[in-house]
């Protein structure tokens, strides 16, 4: 019988008919899992900053200061640290249909429940577990992501998903300012507390439809037809081909790659970026003159509209180019530049969104180049555990920021000295991916 596998060839550079088929089976996955994959992200970046909202009035309910406050922001990265490496491991064993399952139900419960916190030492609890319920999630949807679409997509798709996060801060600003101005004292329960059980349930639910709707693989994929798997399939194998030879398959040889902790030290500044943008840019309109909390809640989305522009439109030129190194370093100092402006400029309102804006495009932006690098030249184990390692290593400066912000407030009464700290560290990490990164090694010169 004849072999009616497509070669890569036929795929990647076929007549315009063929083309026309390679272009309508991406839309066809995109639209199958990242309408949905779009909407788990913004439930869980909704679910993990709308704290930064509800401190507005939390921390006088729960006897917090500054300072407490960033240890409970800080405690929500302990346990997604130790178990970003396992949960992804995992995910490449089990499936992201269980995966996702398990990680957004525990959340969701976890995050309804903080609506009945009484004391401090329950802010801590809950925030160690929620990041413990939810470590995994990003490393396991960029491997997952993996199985599906090759390089030359990878930079576009990924600012896709990202866009989940500007959503999330674009619906999530003037949603928790509703909340917050509507819901005091309703049914005995306070603003905040209304905040985290609304903002939390959705998570359960959606949680649940995971179970019935993701699919593992292409080759799992009973909605594509047999070609439309033969070109996903066909694309992913010639990668594969197409990586280096000494390319890193198994974890404990990605661990000893230098480029690893390279990576690590780029992708650690997205969420240095976060911590400013993410828990703080409440608190920094309201020192900016606005105190109506649903005004507050409208302008804080103004940063992520346009950080979640300027991302579309570098993935894009990163992706045509197929170059990641300069698209990553001018990032990440437009928000070292946004950072540094905002401890000396940002007296009016109007001046602090447009430092929080430069923030916000270091955040999005880099946060798409840097995820497109390491599959590039791992793969097997190491992609899973490697990805993992990454993005756990990455995280640890997010622990440490928030605790360093909160600190300096209360001890000095301003952000300015954590900020310019913070504004040092996303430069930095800039550079070092700039220098780090091999060119050859960027992106592989494949995909449909």
């Amino acid at each position: 019988m004849a072999d009616s596998t497509l070669s890569y060839e036929e795929v990647s550079r076929p007549p315009v008919a063929d083309s026309a088929v390679v272009e309508a089976t991406y839309r066809k996955v995109t639209l199958r899992l990242m309408t949905f994959l779009f909407f788990c992200w913004v439930l869980n970046y909704l679910d993990r900053v709308n704290v930064s909202f509800a401190q507005l009035q939390l921390k006088h309910d729960l006897g917090l200061s500054d300072a407490a406050y960033g240890l409970g922001v800080s405690l929500f990265f302990v346990g997604y640290i130790l178990l970003e490496v396992p949960s992804t491991l995992m995910l490449r064993r089990i499936g992201a249909r269980k995966t996702v399952t398990r990680i957004m139900l525990l959340w969701g419960i976890i995050s309804t429940a903080m609506a009945f916190m009484t004391a401090p030492w329950q802010f801590y609890l809950a925030r160690t577990l929620l990041g413990a319920a939810e470590a995994g999630f990003w490393p396991g949807i960029i491997l997952y992501l993996s199985y599906w679409y090759p390089g030359q997509r990878r930079a576009r798709i990924t600012s896709r998903f990202l866009l989940a996060i500007a959503a999330a801060g674009i619906i999530g600003g003037p949603l928790s300012g509703f909340i917050l101005q509507n819901f005091m004292d309703v049914w005995g329960f306070r603003n905040w507390q209304w905040l985290f059980f609304l903002e939390g349930l959705p998570a359960v639910i959606t949680g649940v439809a995971a179970w019935f709707y993701l699919t593992d693989k292409p080759q799992d994929a009973a909605w594509l037809s047999d070609e439309q798997r033969r070109i996903v399939i066909g694309a992913l194998e010639e990668e594969n081909r197409q990586k280096p030879h000494d390319a890193p398959s198994r974890l404990l040889v990605a661990l000893r790659d230098p480029r690893v902790y390279v990576i690590a030290a780029g992708w650690a500044t997205v969420p240095i970026c976060g911590t400013i943008l993410n828990y703080w840019t409440p608190t920094i309109i309201k020192q900016a003159g606005v105190s109506n909390l649903l005004h507050i809640g409208v302008l804080s989305a103004l940063p992520y509209i346009v950080g979640a522009i300027a991302m579309l439109l570098i993935a894009r030129s990163s992706d045509l180019r197929l170059e990641r190194r300069w698209h990553f370093a001018l990032s990440t100092t437009a928000g070292a530049v946004g950072a540094v402006a905002l401890t000396i400029l940002a007296h009016h309102w109007t001046v602090a969104i447009a430092c929080l804006s430069l923030v916000s495009v270091s955040y999005f932006a880099a946060a798409a180049i840097i995820w497109t690098i390491p599959p590039a030249y791992l793969k097997g184990e190491a992609a899973a555990g490697g990805i993992g390692v990454i993005s756990s290593l990455g995280q640890v400066g997010a622990f440490f920021a928030p605790n360093v912000l909160g600190w300096v407030k209360t001890v000095t009464g301003s952000f300015s000295a954590g900020i310019l700290l913070v504004a040092a560290l996303v430069f930095i990490g800039g550079i070092v991916v700039f220098f780090g990164v091999p060119r050859e090694r960027q992106a592989p010169q494949t995909g449909a």
